[in-house]
Order: C-alpha cells, then structure tokens, then sequence
C-alpha cells in the first residue's frame, strides 16, 4: 500500500498563490476566502466547457487561477479535454494539490441512493486519480427535481470530511493516502441553482457549503432573489459561484439590436467583472478556450470593480439584449457611455 506524505499545509495561502504572479492592489481582489469554507480561491474559476486544452489548463494555473470546475457525466466529452492537466495538478503525488481547489459536478438523474452516489464518486476518483475533491457539486437544481435535491443534500454530513461512511468506501476502492485520511472524499458540497427562489431558500442551510447560480447583464434576478439576502462579511455565509456571464445563447458581447452607434460593448473579460462586482459574489466561472483569453481575463480583473455608472450602463445594455426596452425609450445620453 504506498502511502502519500502528508502535506504540509491543507489550505492554499493568498501568498503561496500569488507568488506564481503578482497582481496589483486593486477593490477585486484576485484571491478570496470562498464563504464559510476555509479555501482561498482565485475570482476567475475556469470550467471544460468550453474545451479548453490541458496545456492550456496548465497555463491558466501558472497565471495564478486556481478553480478548477469538473463534470464528469454531462457534456463529458468537452470537460475530457481538461482532465490530463486536473490529474497533474490533483492527482496522487502531486506537489501542488493544495494550491488547487478541485470542483466536480454531478447531475442528478435519479433519486440517490447510497450506491449511486458511490458510482459518481468513483468515476471521478478513476478518471482524474485522485485523493479527494474540495467541492462536490450537485448539478441543475430546479423546481422539476427539488425533492430529489433535498434527498441530496440531506446526507451531506455523510459525504463531507475525514469521518465518514463515503470516505471509508473510496478508501475500500483506492486505497489509502494521507490526504484521503486528512481531507475526507469529500471536503465541501456545493449545488448549481436553476431556480433562484430554491437557491435562495438553500443558500442558509449549513447542509449546502457553496451556492452557484446563473448570472449576467441580461439574466440579474439572481442580485435581488439571493446576493441581496448575504452579508460580504458575514464569515458564516456560503460562498457563492456564478457561471453563465458571458451569455446563454446569444453571446452578450455581441451588440443588441438598436444599441446607439459608439456605444460602450462589453468585452467578454467586462462581463466577467459585471458579476464579481456583485454583492458576495466570490468567483465568477468560465468557460475560456485558450490561454489568450485567459490573460484577457486576468488583465480584465486587474483593472478592479466596475463603476456604478458602468454597471448602470452594463444593465440597460443587458436590457436591450433581452428586447426590454424599445428604440423609443432608449435612455438620454447622461445614461449611456461611449467608447
């Protein structure tokens, strides 16, 4: 049986990450305390959805990213593309595990049952060889599947920490390590949210560590039916995940219909700061294809919150994506910004 090391730290310092790359002192701070859990995540969270290479995973990690966002049934051909660098950085062995929080997502299609969640657990600890997962999200949480969500989360305390009846089953399966032992299978659970009214109800459960949920210029409820509702400083509150902020569907940097000519359009990396800029919002997931954008993200971030006229402007932008406003109403010009 060969036995890891135990590591020398189990929770990714600001100044072991920023030391791959400095950063200037900005009001968006790249690294952040993720809610009530004790990890320190980068803002910009990169998912497989967009088929980014491993080699270019790899480069995302060197700029100082280090939310890595894993599904291992839906669309699992895409995220497969990532999986070499995540068993680099997360497999057994490996000497920069705890610089990187690992998040997988499985989608519930069936009421769980201890065997089927063993089954999801086991397929990522195979594919990406790994000792544990920082968070384990359940996927696509809507009013169609909120009993069988509430089955979930409801053995949450089985499936978290170093103590449990899940740990001991993948310790059967895999074997033993001094991470495994230390961090459990499972450090954190986390749901994506489809309906925010669930999300909201979910986000003050201490069963639920992370509440992820869509969120863009077009698509806002999610500011008023749950950030409205947390404390930024409350160190009790879940941490929060948005995805989708550069659109679903129809891309938002695209110009909407009657924007007026010279009008400000948002860069993609602009989309990604409307959501950090958000109320206890802690990382904004992405779905970058390559290693350019993902330093246009980087230098995106840098350039800190947006303005209060801006996020004005990036909401009547967002409004005329959605034909919610009409060319008639077009706002005057001390609303709109060009650039």
């Amino acid at each position: 049986m060969t036995i890891i090391p135990e590591p020398s730290s189990t929770i990714p310092s600001r100044e072991i990450l920023s030391s791959k790359v400095k950063f200037p002192d900005t009001d968006l701070p790249f690294y952040r305390q993720l809610g009530r859990t004790d990890m320190t995540v980068s803002c910009l969270g990169l998912g497989g959805g967009g088929g980014i290479s491993s080699e270019d995973t790899l480069y995302a990690f060197d700029r100082g990213i280090n939310y890595f966002f894993y599904s291992s049934d839906l669309h699992h051909h895409i995220y497969m593309s990532m999986a070499d660098a995540l068993r680099k950085l997360c497999g057994r062995g490996s000497s920069v595990r705890e610089q990187v929080v690992l998040a997988t997502v499985t989608y519930i299609s069936r009421t769980p049952t201890p065997q089927t969640i063993v089954t999801y657990l086991h397929d990522q600890f195979d594919e990406l060889g790994i000792d544990y997962i920082d968070i384990f999200f359940w996927g696509w949480i809507d009013a169609n599947n909120a009993d069988t969500f509430n089955k979930c989360v409801n053995i949450s305390d089985k499936l978290r920490g170093s103590n449990t009846v899940y740990k001991r089953l993948i310790e059967a399966m895999f074997k033993t390590s001094e991470r495994l032992k230390k961090m459990g299978a499972v450090r954190y659970i986390g749901a994506s949210f489809h309906d925010l009214d669930l999300a909201h109800q979910w986000s003050n459960s201490p069963l639920l560590d992370i509440v992820m949920v869509r969120h863009n210029v077009a698509h806002r409820n999610a500011q008023q039916k749950v950030f409205a509702h947390l404390d930024a400083q409350d160190t009790q509150r879940p941490g929060i995940v948005t995805f989708k902020s550069a659109g679903m569907g129809l891309p938002l940097w695209h110009r909407p219909a009657y924007l007026p000519a010279g009008c400000w359009r948002p860069s993609v990396p602009d989309l990604y700061r409307y959501s950090l800029s958000q109320n206890s919002v802690d990382v904004a997931l992405t779905g970058m294809t390559n290693r350019q954008e993902i330093d246009a993200a980087i230098k995106g971030v840098q350039q800190g919150q947006l303005s209060a006229a801006e996020l004005d402007y990036l909401n009547f932008y967002g409004d005329l994506h959605r034909s919610r406003i009409k060319p008639e109403d077009i706002p005057a010009d001390d609303r709109l910004l060009y650039r």
